[in-house]
């Protein structure tokens, strides 16, 4: 904010409903998505209160020490920081996950992959392993397991940073057996072994398009896990030429990918050997996810 704006912010009274509105109508002059929202959201997180609460009491006037804390986090959404980051999680399949920069946010989108691991799991309800490669936050691996209790889950991830905020988000989820993390780029650390899925969130972003991003992600977000390569496909096509080694007869690949790479990777899983190939859409209605059954031994 600008220095007359700093000075006005320090000395004048606000209330809770006065700085809410502020900063909704600051939101919206700078383009910011669902401005009242993230207002509400960070308010709520600077002050330890319930969106509820903003409104149950919003004619309480705001101490200097709440105006400092809540200044500090405007400051940061302002210049682009993402929400997610400055509240410290984000829910993702109706769990919190913990995120920093160290990882990328989970996306509503990516439920996608959790529910098309799910789906293609049936048959092995009760017992399965499965293995979740570039597991980021754990936000994938963390949601399956929660579904399929009885299953053995290996998240592997390049990053120690990011292992170390998996870990740390199955520990704060708690009541998860079976749950394991290993450093590996992809399938390269693994021990031999065979797994009835694997999942996979890998970099999908071609080079040339990480400067268009917005500055939220092309910014914050960890380019290592964004970065797919002169078209997006590079790190995909690693999976899918490997996974076969490592699955089970009959057993699953899932791969989230950008909502135009279904055609390209649809034919990587059928030149591969893939049979049941299949395309699921997000909750956009843009396709998300291929998937597909490894028939061979």
């Amino acid at each position: 904010m600008s220095e007359s704006g700093q000075a006005s912010f320090a000395s004048d009274v606000w209330t809770i409903r006065r700085l809410l509105t502020w900063a909704t109508e600051d939101f919206q002059r700078r383009g910011i998505e669902s401005p009242r929202l993230e207002a509400e959201l960070l308010l709520g997180h600077a002050l330890a209160m319930k969106r509820i609460d903003l409104i149950l009491q919003s004619g309480l006037v705001l101490s200097a020490g709440e105006l400092d804390r809540i200044r500090e986090l405007l400051r940061r959404r302002r210049a682009s920081e993402p929400s997610a980051y400055l509240l410290g999680q984000r829910e993702f399949y109706g769990i919190p996950i913990r995120v920093d920069r160290r990882v990328l946010i989970p996306r509503p989108d990516t439920e996608t992959l959790v529910q098309v691991a799910i789906e293609r799991s049936r048959s092995r309800s009760a017992y399965g392993r499965a293995l979740d490669l570039c597991t980021g936050s754990g936000c994938v691996a963390i949601a399956f397991a929660k579904h399929r209790t009885g299953w053995s889950m290996l998240g592997t991830d390049s990053s120690e940073e990011a292992l170390q905020v998996a870990e740390d988000n199955a520990l704060r989820v708690g009541n998860i057996w079976g749950l394991a993390w290993l450093r590996s780029n992809l399938f390269e650390e693994l021990p031999p072994q065979r797994f009835d899925l694997i999942t996979a969130n890998p970099p999908y972003i071609p080079t040339a398009e990480i400067p268009q991003l917005d500055a939220t992600i092309r910014n914050f977000e960890p380019q290592l896990a964004l970065d797919g390569g002169p078209d997006g496909l590079d790190i995909i096509r690693r999976i899918v030429h490997e996974a076969p080694k490592w699955l089970e007869p009959n057993a699953a690949l899932a791969i989230e990918i950008a909502f135009n790479q279904a055609a390209a990777v649809t034919e990587l899983l059928n030149a591969r050997g893939f049979v049941d190939v299949a395309c699921n859409k997000d909750y956009g209605s843009r396709d998300r996810v291929v998937s597909g059954r490894w028939a061979g031994t």
